[in-house]
């Protein structure tokens, strides 16, 4: 290993975090501010099935003052009020985030997006989406945005196995989340991919070759976080069943500070773990909020001594 970490990495996180690199790039403190626009998402309404991923409660990672029934510019008062006290946050990226937010057309996406750069505090969007709903007028928008605002476009795959991707019933395959990066690639925004650890039948083994896939991707951030079942989804079903086993917290630590080192320092970290609220959580119950989480995995690294992309091939 070498002695000195990539300049990108934060010298006590050991990783390249988002929120760095977006002070680096924009020399102030930005927050994103979630909100939510109404969609649904082509997993539920029939178009590619119904029901959604079996995990999926969108409850367990929305804000509850983020609800389609407030005006989108409410939610985004409300939500940078909120980081303003909390962090002193000076600029906002709003975060289109509940179910598929590329879903519907053309005019309406650039309503909803335009509408949200129209606060003189805001300076950039991020749309969270499904790889098999991204039209290229979608792509063509967001590039337009692109021009004079930050942009990033955050895909789902969440797990590079197409028999779990089945299994999840997420409805889409790997091939369609390649595409999609390859078709978003070039257009001067951001990409971001979504991965989530601990689903039945996955090892860790299987999980860390997600690491080399991402390095090989046009790929600039990346979201982690444990499988967990909540109340109203599938997935506790399956855990009241016997069926879903979650993982202990040493296990997704461990593998999580592996899969950090195996992954290029160029790649921004924005999550390392999902919480859900208490009263709807059913397992793992780790009692951890997430900034302890997220210090939890940089301790375990600390401890090795290692960082993000130390056990990269190209830095042996």
């Amino acid at each position: 290993m070498p002695n000195t970490p990539d300049e990108r990495l934060h010298p006590q996180l050991h990783i390249n975090s988002y929120g760095t690199y977006l002070r680096r790039r924009f020399g102030f403190r930005v927050s994103k501010v979630n909100v939510d626009a109404g969609f649904t998402c082509p997993n539920r309404d029939g178009s590619k099935g119904t029901g959604g991923c079996i995990y999926c409660n969108n409850v367990s990672f929305s804000p509850k003052e983020t609800q389609a029934v407030v005006p989108l510019e409410e939610q985004m008062t409300a939500g940078m009020a909120y980081h303003r006290v909390r962090l002193g946050s000076e600029k906002f990226i709003i975060y289109f985030q509940k179910y598929t937010n590329t879903y519907g057309s053309v005019e309406l996406l650039a309503d909803l997006y335009r509408r949200a750069l129209d606060h003189p505090d805001v300076i950039g969007i991020s749309v969270g989406t499904r790889p098999d709903s991204l039209s290229d007028e979608a792509l063509d928008l967001l590039a337009d945005i692109a021009r004079t605002k930050y942009v990033c476009l955050e895909l789902g795959l969440q797990s590079m196995d197409d028999v779990i991707l089945n299994r999840i019933n997420r409805g889409h395959t790997l091939e369609d989340f390649m595409l999609a990066v390859n078709r978003a690639s070039g257009r001067n925004f951001d990409i971001c991919a979504h991965l989530i650890y601990g689903f039945p039948g996955e090892s860790s083994a299987d999980f860390l070759k997600t690491a080399d896939l991402m390095a090989g991707l046009p790929i600039d951030s990346l979201k982690l976080h444990q499988l967990h079942a909540v109340e109203g989804t599938e997935l506790a079903e399956m855990y009241r069943r016997g069926e879903f086993v979650p993982l202990t917290l040493e296990q997704y630590i461990t593998t999580v500070a592996d899969f950090l080192e195996l992954l290029p320092p160029r790649i921004t970290i924005q999550r390392l773990y999902g919480s859900a609220p208490l009263e709807i959580c059913v397992a793992p119950q780790w009692g951890l909020k997430n900034n302890q989480m997220w210090y939890a995995i940089v301790t375990e690294l600390t401890r090795r001594g290692s960082w993000q992309g130390c056990r990269r091939p190209e830095f042996r």
